[in-house]
C-alpha cells in the first residue's frame, strides 16, 4: 500500500479529518508504515479509534509556532531552562500514539515532555488527552477558539483552566493578544516588552 500525496497548487489552509472506529493497534502500526516519516499526515490512535489527519493547514502551523515561540520567550525572561522537543510519536503500545503540535521539557530533558501544546480548529478532533496521560505528561496547553485552555493532568482526571501548575506566573490572557499577530518577530518582541 502506498500514500499519494500532491503537493501542486497552493498550500491548503484548511485540515481535513477522517476519523475510523473499532481499529486494531496493529492495523495502526501498518498505516504508519505506509505513510512513512511525511509530515503532510498525522496519525492518532486512542483506544480503537484512529484519526488521520492531513494536510497540516497553514494557520494551524502558524499558530503552533507562534505559541511555540512566544513560550519560549517568556521561559527565557523569567529564566526556566526549557528543552523543546517538538512533535514526535508519542505511544502507549496498544493503547495510544500520536504526535502532539509542540513539546517541552521543563528544567531537565526527559524521554516525556511536562508540556504539550495542541492547536484545534475542528471540534471533531479525536482528544488526545487519554494520550498524554497514558504517556506520564503533566499538562496540556490546548489553543481553540482564539484562546488558551491548560490541561493540568492528575492521576485519572485532569483540572481545565487559564492557570498552569508548571509555570504558575504564566498570563495566558497576556499571551493571548499576541498569538494571532501576523508577524511573529513583532509579535515575540512586544510579548517580552510586556514581561519585563
Amino acid at each position: 500500500m502506498s500514500a499519494i500525496i500532491d503537493t501542486t497548487g497552493p498550500p491548503r489552509t484548511e485540515e481535513r479529518r477522517v476519523l475510523i472506529e473499532d481499529v486494531t493497534w496493529q492495523r495502526y502500526e501498518q498505516l504508519c508504515t505506509c505513510f512513512g516519516d511525511t509530515r503532510a499526515v498525522r496519525i492518532t490512535f486512542i483506544d480503537g479509534s484512529l484519526e488521520i489527519m492531513s494536510p497540516i493547514g497553514e494557520q494551524h502551523e502558524r499558530i503552533k509556532s507562534n505559541l511555540g515561540v512566544l513560550l519560549e520567550a517568556y521561559l527565557d525572561v523569567v529564566g526556566i531552562r526549557v528543552y523543546r522537543r517538538g512533535g514526535f510519536t508519542l505511544k502507549q503500545p496498544g493503547v495510544a500514539a500520536g504526535e502532539p503540535d509542540e513539546s517541552y521539557c521543563i528544567d531537565t530533558d526527559k524521554a516525556v515532555p511536562d508540556l504539550v501544546i495542541e492547536v484545534v480548529f475542528s471540534s471533531e478532533a479525536l482528544s488526545k488527552l487519554p494520550l498524554y496521560r497514558e504517556t506520564g505528561v503533566a499538562e496540556v496547553w490546548i489553543w481553540q477558539h482564539e484562546r488558551l485552555d491548560i490541561h493540568c493532568l492528575e492521576g485519572r482526571t485532569d483540572r481545565v483552566g487559564p492557570r498552569s501548575k508548571l509555570l504558575p506566573t504564566f498570563d495566558t490572557a497576556l499571551l493571548a493578544r499576541f498569538v494571532t499577530m501576523p508577524d511573529q518577530y513583532d509579535a515575540v518582541q512586544a510579548f517580552r516588552k510586556a514581561l519585563t
